[in-house]
């Protein structure tokens, strides 16, 4: 699943994962908050990582600066 689009703009799924990860830590969390399939959440949560939208800190993700302005 993309997240982000070669233009660089979010994708839907990509902002309600986003949106998810301002009160959830765990990819199990993100799915339930964001009503998405948790395979899809995993997937999607290594690709924020590589877009430095999101890091993974003792365990959990969280939002970077740019993932909380995007969000």
């Amino acid at each position: 699943m993309a997240c982000v689009n070669p233009d660089g703009t979010i994708t839907a799924s990509a902002k309600a994962i986003l949106t998810a990860l301002g009160s959830a830590t765990t990819a199990e969390q993100v799915a339930s908050l964001a009503g998405l399939p948790l395979f899809r959440v995993r997937s999607a949560l290594r690709e924020l990582l590589g877009a430095g939208l999101a890091v993974l800190e003792d365990g959990g993700y969280r939002l970077t600066d740019e993932g909380r302005r995007r969000a």
